[in-house]
């Protein structure tokens, strides 16, 4: 039997699962390559972000290049085991 409650709803959103997929391949992934890469908003990248880590899953770090702000994440240890229980329940609902 699947139990559909073992999904994590962190990952619900097709934005929150386009981050944690680039960055369970990825270290450190800047903003302006993630917004590209799922070609996003700046907004909804700075809010499903902000909830991931939020969510202990995702690390942000914030730094100066010159005089120009610089925003990295990267995925923690606790977010690579929540997506990887989270796809383990996916493709248990696929039947695979």
């Amino acid at each position: 039997m699947i139990n559909i409650n073992q999904l994590n709803k962190e990952f619900e959103s097709r934005v929150r699962l386009g981050i944690m997929s680039v960055l369970m391949v990825n270290d450190w992934v800047d903003f302006s390559e993630m917004k590209g890469l799922l070609e996003i908003t700046d907004g909804n990248l700075a809010s499903h972000s902000n909830a991931l880590e939020k969510a202990g899953y995702i690390e942000v770090k914030k730094e100066f290049v010159g005089k120009k702000p610089k925003t990295s994440y990267r995925v923690t240890q606790n977010g690579r085991q929540a997506f990887n229980e989270h796809l383990d329940a996916l493709e248990k609902l696929l039947g695979r």
